[in-house]
């Protein structure tokens, strides 16, 4: 593992966190588990990570056989990196502790970074497979400039890059009221009501998908200071 620190445990548990548990390794993962991505868009979308760092991060990941350098285009021209197989098995791990880590998320500092992608992910995280409607729809979200949408059909639910034919519901909102929303900090209600959040479509359709994502449609779960958000 050359440099690289080890806990030296002979434990499943040890032996995956000398590969992921090094600062930054997970967030890396997470912006992976949206797709391949540039070298360029990861330093982009993880500000405080220094190039050198990431570099070093993604050659050990390769090595691991977590990652892999893909040709996107099929020219050699734009190279970009990969979960493999193996990186893939990380997703129902990442997006459990992504769902567990929404307990935790305080207000909005300046200094934080959000962005509208990682939406795609919180829902994802919070899909509840046993709150599926007994119908086939879709439900849209409309993050900044980032589409996706939940596409519910044959009694399960998947979040889906892009947007929603016909969908039943609309949502148009921002990335810090999204995560606000999605950590119980701001019921939808308050949000719409704020004008921080548009819903479009079938009432019940948002109560569905309310349902189905763990979200409160009555009163703030928590209070949330509104201010934070720009």
């Amino acid at each position: 593992m050359g440099t690289k620190r080890s806990y030296q445990q002979y434990c499943g548990l040890a032996s995956a966190l000398d590969v992921v548990g090094e600062r930054w390794t997970l967030l890396i993962v997470r912006e992976l588990l949206m797709g391949p991505a540039r070298y360029s868009d990861m330093i982009a979308n993880l500000p405080g990570l220094g190039t050198n760092l990431l570099a070093e991060r993604l050659k050990f990941l390769v090595e691991r056989g977590v990652a892999e350098q893909v040709d996107v285009r099929g020219t050699g021209a734009q190279l970009a990196y990969a979960l493999t197989p193996t990186g893939e098995e990380l997703r129902p791990l990442v997006l459990g502790l992504a769902r567990w880590g929404l307990e935790f998320v305080g207000d909005l500092r300046p200094e934080d970074t959000v962005r509208p992608q990682w939406g795609f992910l919180a829902v994802e995280a919070m899909l509840d497979q046993t709150k599926v409607a007994d119908r086939a729809e879709r439900y849209e979200f409309r993050v900044d400039d980032q589409m996706f949408h939940i596409d519910v059909a044959d009694g399960r639910a998947a979040a889906v890059k892009g947007p929603a034919v016909d969908p039943s519901m609309v949502a148009k909102t921002d990335a810090a009221t999204f995560v606000q929303i999605g950590a119980g900090r701001l019921t939808p209600l308050l949000a719409m009501v704020t004008g921080r959040l548009a819903l479009e479509g079938d009432m019940d359709a948002v109560v569905r998908c309310c349902e189905l994502l763990g979200l409160e449609t009555t009163v703030p779960a928590k209070p949330v200071a509104t201010a934070a958000v720009g």
